[in-house]
């Protein structure tokens, strides 16, 4: 078996797998977790789920509550990890927003991290095919993608960097222009180098302005107004991101949500997790 399971659990008629496994993209031992939902379905659709910076996989499996609304409505979720963990590079445990728990979801090119930080290989190619063969219930052709923070800009360059491989996309208070904040300055510079159209490359807001797929469904964000991320740090910056979207011409448009009070938390996260599964079931075919 690629997997070894570290644990099995019962939860909400389904099973939680607690996994870990050796990944030939990141050259490390890897962690994630599994939800699979009860049922009878030959294939069930999945929900991948990209966390935020300092996170684990079970910092979302046991916060979040989407375990629930995926019984509900019938998707598995997958909750990858956040970087490598244990590559031994000079650095990479010096700062809690670079590094360990930081991968950011992108392919680095750079020495030394070139070697062990690729995120955007394991979780959109390595992983999923990995799974399909532990997991044959699971249907990896008819996927969507969500994510918080730094995993809201993974879900959202993965999503328009893959066109037409996951149904939709949403995020909880994504980094969506990265290019232009000091997170995404941060992680670009010493992951990419200094050139400025590499790092574009991964970049939401300049991705969406070049996307002509067919597959445009509605881009579902939930962004807190107490969130000291989004209105004094200005790390998130959603509102340019959907500025980008209606000059592209995008069809299916962003729905940005900004919900007053609520700040960058999971119980933010919790709160407004059952519109993130809806908007997803509704493009998985699960309902209406």
């Amino acid at each position: 078996m690629t997997f070894t399971i570290n644990a099995e659990i019962s939860q909400f008629q389904g099973k939680l797998y607690k996994l870990s496994h050796e990944s030939t993209s990141t050259k490390t031992p890897m962690d994630v977790n599994v939800f699979v939902p009860p049922s009878s379905n030959s294939k069930i659709p999945v929900l991948v789920y990209l966390s935020g910076l300092t996170c684990t996989p079970n910092n979302a499996t046991e916060k979040s509550f989407l375990q629930y609304f995926a019984t509900k409505y019938g998707f598995a979720v997958v909750f990858p990890d956040t970087s490598p963990r244990g590559a031994k590079i000079e650095g990479e445990d010096d700062s809690w927003d670079f590094g360990t728990g930081a991968g950011f979801y992108v392919d680095a090119t750079t020495d030394p991290w070139s070697k062990n930080y690729n995120m955007y290989s394991y979780v959109h190619d390595e992983l999923p095919k990995a799974l399909a063969k532990e997991f044959l219930q699971l249907d990896f052709e008819n996927i969507s993608i969500t994510g918080h923070s730094m995993g809201g800009f993974g879900a959202l360059s993965g999503f328009l960097k893959n066109p037409g491989k996951y149904r939709s996309v949403s995020a909880f208070a994504p980094i969506s222009n990265p290019s232009t904040c000091q997170w995404g300055e941060k992680n670009f510079t010493n992951y990419l180098g200094n050139n400025k159209e590499d790092w574009y490359k991964y970049d939401p807001t300049h991705l969406i302005a070049d996307y002509k797929h067919e597959n445009q469904p509605k881009i579902l964000i939930h962004q807190g107004s107490k969130d000291g991320f989004y209105y004094k740090d200005h790390q998130l910056q959603p509102e340019i991101f959907v500025k980008a979207a209606e000059e592209s011409g995008y069809k299916g448009g962003v729905d940005l949500r900004v919900a007053e009070g609520y700040d960058h938390s999971y119980f933010f996260i919790s709160s407004f997790i059952e519109d993130h599964a809806k908007h997803h079931a509704k493009y998985l075919g699960l309902i209406e």
